[in-house]
Formats: C-alpha cells, structure tokens, sequence
C-alpha cells in the first residue's frame, strides 16, 4: 500500500515553490562559500535527513487524508448515497409531503 499511496501522491500533488527553490539555491550558493569542506559534508548529511523526514511526513499527511476521505466515502454509501436529481424529482412529485 506504501508505493500505491506514493504513486497516488505523485500524481496529485503538483504544487510548484519556484520561489521557495530560488532561496534554497541562494542559501546553498553561500554556504559553499563559507564553509569548509568538512562542514559542508555534515551540512549535506544533515539537509539529506531533513528532506527524509519531510518527505515521508508529507506522504504520511497524504495518506492520512486520504484514508479519512475512503472512510468519508464508505459512511455516506451505507447511509445510501447523496443525488440532488432525485431529491427534487421527490420534491416535485410529492409536494404535500414536503409542507407537513
């Protein structure tokens, strides 16, 4: 289910954060400029376990979402499922029932 909920993710979630990139590569530009070589590779280290964790907390969110809508879904079919085309075909058909 992990790489169904990966590929469903994939497909929906487009967002770009062309603005947010730009800083991310800013940053990176200075820091390799001002750290040493044993720095930058802890640093490495560190943003790699960052981009990890974000990823799988944001797949995470993803299938919590939707395992909620799946369970959203299952409830409103038990209770019969929703059309507004046959409640006014009811409410047209049967206008005295409505009044009482």
């Amino acid at each position: 289910m992990y790489d169904y909920m990966k590929a469903l993710q994939k497909r929906f979630d487009r967002q770009e954060h062309s603005e947010l990139d730009e800083q991310v590569k800013c940053a990176q530009e200075e820091l390799r400029r001002n750290v040493d070589a044993v720095g930058r590779k802890k640093l490495l280290h560190l943003l790699d376990a960052q981009n990890a964790l974000l990823v799988e907390a944001k797949l995470m969110s993803f299938t919590a979402g939707f395992k909620l809508a799946w369970g959203m879904a299952r409830e409103l079919e038990a209770d019969g499922l929703y059309s507004f085309e046959k409640e006014e075909e009811e409410h047209i058909c049967h206008p005295a029932e409505q009044e009482d």
